[in-house]
């Protein structure tokens, strides 16, 4: 049987000592391990942020780049409508501005009493021949009563010359055209139901509405955004 011989003080401590510096160097080794692995873990979650915050400040500032270009682009956009617009109103102005001279201007083709005597006439045939009925009654202004008398004389004449008919017209002296009027006929047949409106102002009416689109194109040229015409 073999014999254990127990360890001195010094071989004891020397024991300690290994295992001591052992154990430190294993402690040392594993923290070495764990701040390593602590470094890595941090710069990646370092560059993860980083690239967060630098993906956000990128959205952001793209984000802002698109409404100052979309806030630029509506100013564009309201600045252009309100140039149309005063454009467009400018227009519209001058070109009531000319109808209303034209208007104002309308009386002065009765004051030559021989020319508005063939031009009544004229307005009176283009009634008779549109009714084409044998009564027929005429409203005008009071004023040019006797001018219209002497139209009707002739418009009879020439109507039945024209068409081998006669036809009788009467000046509706209870209802004469309104003081204002810039002179003129109301031919009325159809016993009263039917009536050709052939006064001054009827017809700048209808060429202001006929003839808008050619006094437009003289004043301002073609619009280029039109692509369709009557």
């Amino acid at each position: 049987m073999s014999q254990v011989h127990a360890l001195s003080d010094d071989q004891v401590g020397q024991e300690l000592r290994k295992m001591t510096a052992f154990i430190k160097q294993e402690a040392l080794e594993k923290a070495r391990e764990i701040e390593i692995k602590a470094n890595e873990e941090f710069s990646i979650e370092k560059s993860k942020l980083v690239r967060q915050e630098t993906d956000a400040i990128d959205a952001a500032h793209a984000k802002k780049l698109k409404q100052a270009a979309m806030s630029q682009q509506i100013t564009r956009s309201t600045v252009a409508n309100k140039t149309r617009l005063k454009v467009l109103a400018a227009r519209q102005q001058l070109l009531d501005d000319i109808f209303d001279a034209a208007s104002k201007r309308l009386v002065e083709g009765t004051k030559d009493k021989a020319k508005y005597k063939v031009i009544l006439k004229n307005l009176l045939l283009e009634g008779l021949y549109a009714l084409s009925e044998s009564d027929i009654q005429v409203r005008a202004r009071e004023e040019d009563y006797n001018e219209v008398k002497d139209a009707i004389k002739d418009a009879e004449e020439e109507y039945k010359k024209n068409t081998g008919k006669e036809t009788k017209v009467t000046i509706d002296e209870e209802n004469p055209l309104p003081e204002g009027s810039s002179g003129g006929l109301i031919i009325v047949g159809g016993q009263g139901k039917i009536d050709i409106n052939n006064t001054f102002d009827e017809r700048l009416l209808l060429l202001q509405s006929s003839g808008l689109p050619a006094v437009r194109e003289t004043l301002f040229g073609k619009n280029p955004n039109r692509k369709f015409y009557d």
